[in-house]
């Protein structure tokens, strides 16, 4: 008996490649996609005491951005929520002055401004390209 190669065998392995290829680089995107990566609208900015955190200022986290730059007292409670579906950080770049780590949909949580005045550039460690500045004075 003879058989007869139609080449379906192939293009179904390469078809099954694709597909397989399309999933992995759709999943590695889902995180990234909301928001496409623009800055998120300016969040509000308060000078606040150490200790007071009825209206304290607050970051807050949309669109995989920061929003604007904020200013406040030394040793202030700074609020950070994250309104996106992923987790991210509030590092200090320098990797010392603060650390807040929140979870994604509504996480929340605080830190302490530092003690010294002066200007802090912060950044996600899960998405490097997102930065903010925290000024202090």
């Amino acid at each position: 008996m003879k058989t007869v190669n139609t080449g379906k065998g192939p293009r179904r392995w390469l078809a099954a490649v694709l597909a397989a290829l399309l999933l992995l680089a759709l999943a590695g995107l889902g995180g990234c996609a909301a928001g496409g990566g623009s800055p998120a609208p300016a969040s509000t900015a308060a000078d606040v005491g150490p200790g007071n955190t009825a209206g304290a200022p607050a970051i807050i986290i949309k669109g995989f951005g920061y929003g604007a730059p904020l200013t406040v007292s030394p040793g202030a409670t700074v609020a950070v929520t994250n309104l996106d579906g992923a987790r991210h950080t509030v590092t200090s770049d320098d990797g010392s002055a603060f650390n807040v780590d929140v979870k994604g949909s509504g996480g929340a949580g605080t830190f302490t401004a530092p003690a010294q005045p002066g200007t802090y550039p912060f950044h996600c460690i899960y998405h490097p390209q997102m930065h903010g500045t925290l000024t202090v004075k």
